[in-house]
């Protein structure tokens, strides 16, 4: 729910803020109070577009605020998410808008938003409804996903949408293929030719290495062989060698540790010392005896290093790149060697994936059909209750036929193919007969101001429990009903304040009569300048309020007392 609401230096407000409640929150005012002003405010956080001579004369910027509740429900914390976007403590929303000479900000949880995200994350949270703006309901765009939520078949459309993305996958794939025949011809050739130079090269991931360092052996074999034989000298067979005066060291330390056996340590490393060196001894020894004197080795190995360098020049760096490229521009030859049989088989999977697509589509056809039923039966009822009785409302539905359709329906002993789209291939509309003997017509096309007010009020209270928005604002809707309809349509906002906060704007003392809580738009005069605020009533003032709304600026005490009898009976029938 919308908590408060802060405005400062907008339009004719100085700063106001107000704090509202659950359940129907009625809000009147004298015509030119400001009554619209409040609402344009609000429109900010819906991300109308804001006009810089909005801006209260005197004042650098305007700033609009909303702290909204329960903002971890619903589907809020994934566009928070997908947005990158911090959600605050305790389940908070926090919408502001400055407007300044410069232009304007939106920050959603003090985060910088763009309009279009203002958007997406107040469709997830707000409803205003004037007579013709923000009405959800009037779009025809709208009907599918509400009567998906009335039905709760949430699950048969996800089922769907996968079929629609695994079918618009392949569908796009094979498009491409096509688009890319001309190209693929040409490459056949070009790649044919890099095709048999690299395979004929025999090439071997690390050879190149291996090869590098086989050279530097065979062209450093009379420098190796002449160091190792010296070393071994050094080491075993001089007159002076190492080996042979570790030997003299270790005995000489044997004789020091029978008397104290503080030289064990000592000993025991030089005795790992002679064992070292007996062993780089042999190897020494063995390294010498394998040196190979090779010149055609060497030229071998010159030859296929400056083969391999050819390759990884023109075709990668390494060789490892090299053998890269070969496998993924065997790919493209071998598709273009084969044109013809990849588009058949990828012709087949469409195939496939367009059936399973076609089953999908019947299967939550049917159920939405099942689903009209209801709901034209339930709104039906709720609009007799408002003064309608003769109103006929209808679910209509319809296919765009396609010969190249992704979808076949059955129709008759035969099928035929109808446009996918991505919630389905049903096209939905609501259609409405509001006098006895009419043909429905389109509900986006009733014109009667009373008519539309009492439909989106039956609308919403048939759908106020599967309707994902939890705050709805009422712009005057009750324009063009008085009498009893006005007390009956008050009724239906009340008994809808019990599923969604209701914001109400009224001029009309049957509906404010049943509010939760009233507040009253005023405008004053200080120090020469107009300005605009709004209070709270208490039990006095709301019945003070509604028998202005009865009798006009000049309350008798009749007229009183009719007010208070109207909150009276909006409470008895509770």
């Amino acid at each position: 729910m919308l908590r408060s609401l802060y405005i400062r230096d907008y339009a004719l407000i100085e700063e106001l803020e107000v704090e509202f409640d659950s359940g129907l929150n009625i809000i009147t005012g004298e015509t030119g109070a400001g009554k619209s002003i409040l609402l344009g405010a609000m429109k900010l956080l819906l991300g109308d577009r804001a006009s810089t001579e909005a801006v209260r004369g005197g004042a650098k910027k305007a700033v609009v605020e909303g702290v909204f509740d329960n903002a971890d429900e619903g589907r809020l914390p994934a566009v928070l998410e997908e947005h990158e976007i911090e959600p605050s403590e305790g389940g908070l929303l926090v919408v502001r808008r400055e407007v300044s000479g410069r232009g304007s900000r939106a920050f959603i949880n003090d985060t910088p938003a763009t309009l279009d995200v203002l958007r997406e994350v107040s469709a997830s949270t707000i409803d205003l409804h004037g007579q013709h703006e923000h009405q959800s309901l009037l779009r025809t765009e709208t009907h599918v996903e509400l009567l998906d939520n009335f039905g709760g078949l949430g699950g048969l459309v996800e089922t769907y949408r996968k079929a629609y993305r695994a079918a618009a996958k392949l569908v796009t794939e094979r498009r491409d293929l096509v688009r890319r025949e001309a190209e693929l011809r040409k490459q056949k050739e070009l790649y044919g030719f890099q095709i048999e130079e690299i395979d004929a090269a025999g090439l071997k991931e690390g050879e190149a290495d291996d090869l590098e360092a086989e050279r530097r052996i065979l062209e450093n074999a009379e420098r190796l062989y002449e160091a190792t034989a010296e070393l071994y000298g050094q080491i075993s067979d001089a007159d002076d060698a190492l080996y042979d005066r570790a030997v003299l060291v270790r005995n000489q330390l044997q004789d020091l540790a029978r008397i104290d056996s503080a030289f064990d340590d000592t000993l025991a490393d030089v005795r790992s010392a002679e064992i070292a060196l007996k062993e780089a001894t042999q190897f020494l020894q063995d390294y010498n005896a394998r040196i190979e004197f090779n010149p055609e080795r060497l030229d071998e190995i010159r030859e296929r290093l400056g083969e391999l360098d050819y390759l990884e020049r023109k075709y990668g760096g390494t060789v490892e790149a090299v053998l890269a490229y070969r496998a993924e521009i065997g790919q493209t030859y071998d598709l273009a060697k084969d044109f013809e049989g990849a588009i058949a088989r990828l012709d087949g999977r469409i195939a496939d994936a367009q059936e399973t697509l076609s089953k999908a589509a019947y299967r939550l056809s049917q159920k939405r059909h099942e689903t009209a039923e209801r709901i034209e039966e339930a709104i039906g009822v709720e609009l007799a209750t408002l003064g309608m009785p003769h109103a006929r409302f209808a679910v209509q539905f319809g296919f765009q036929d396609d010969d190249s359709g992704w979808v076949s329906l059955p129709a008759g002993a035969k099928t035929h193919r109808v446009v996918a789209f991505p919630a389905g291939a049903d096209l939905v509309e609501f259609y409405l007969s509001a006098n006895l003997g009419e043909d429905p017509k389109p509900l986006a096309k009733v014109a009667s101001g009373g008519e539309v007010s009492r439909i989106m009020l039956a609308l919403k209270a048939v759908l106020a429990k599967s309707e994902r928005l939890p705050i709805l604002v009422f712009d005057e809707i009750d324009t063009g009903i008085s009498g009893p309809i006005a007390r009956r349509a008050g009724e239906s906002m009340h008994r809808l304040g019990q599923f969604h906060q209701i914001i109400a704007i009224t001029h009309l003392p049957q509906i404010a009569s049943l509010g939760d809580v009233h507040f009253e738009v005023e405008k004053t005069v200080v120090d020469g300048r107009t300005r605009t605020h709004i209070r709270r009533l208490d039990e006095a003032e709301r019945a003070e309020a509604v028998a202005q709304l009865l009798a006009g600026a000049s309350v008798s005490p009749a007229a009183l007392q009719s007010a208070r009898e109207l909150i009276e009976e909006g409470r008895a029938a509770e």
